[in-house]
């Protein structure tokens, strides 16, 4: 449930599938209560801006789920996953340069892999391939650490 104001008061709107524009539901989003699997909520609508992923349990303010502020405009339920992780991560837009390949958590790429900048990638969380890191939705292809999402998290 995703509620108006903090401490789950006010108007809230219950989510159990993805939602791609929650602005008709409420103006600004304070506290979230997750009661099962995993959610990637959204600063912008159609899965836009920052991302935040949410675990099991109950965030009463935004600062919680390290907001940046009350706005969440669209969720996305993470599917669930047995497999082996895989990500394969590269130096230059198009698949091209240097690559590396990634099969488990990753916390300082740049102590790692001596660089931060990942241009484009193919992973198996949500199969699919990103060419530039527009496409994942940032603004910049640097990335500080990678994490394998599972219901541990």
């Amino acid at each position: 449930a995703l509620t108006e104001t903090k401490n789950f008061q006010g108007r809230h709107y219950e989510c159990n599938s993805d939602c791609p524009e929650m602005q008709n539901h409420f103006s600004r989003c304070n506290s979230i209560r997750v009661d099962s699997g995993c959610w990637v909520a959204y600063e912008k609508p159609n899965y836009g801006g920052y991302q935040y992923m949410l675990h099991k349990g109950e965030y009463p303010d935004y600062q919680r789920w390290a907001g940046f502020n009350d706005c969440i405009r669209s969720c996305r339920m993470v599917p669930p996953y047995n497999g082996n992780y895989r990500m394969k991560i590269f130096e230059r837009s198009d698949f091209g340069g240097q690559n590396m390949e990634l099969m488990d958590d990753c916390p300082d790429l740049n102590e790692r892999f001596h660089t931060r900048d990942i241009s484009s990638v193919n992973y198996f969380l949500r199969p699919g391939e990103y060419r530039r890191h527009h496409e994942w939705g940032s603004n910049s292809p640097t990335f500080g650490s990678l994490r394998r999402v599972t219901e541990l998290n």
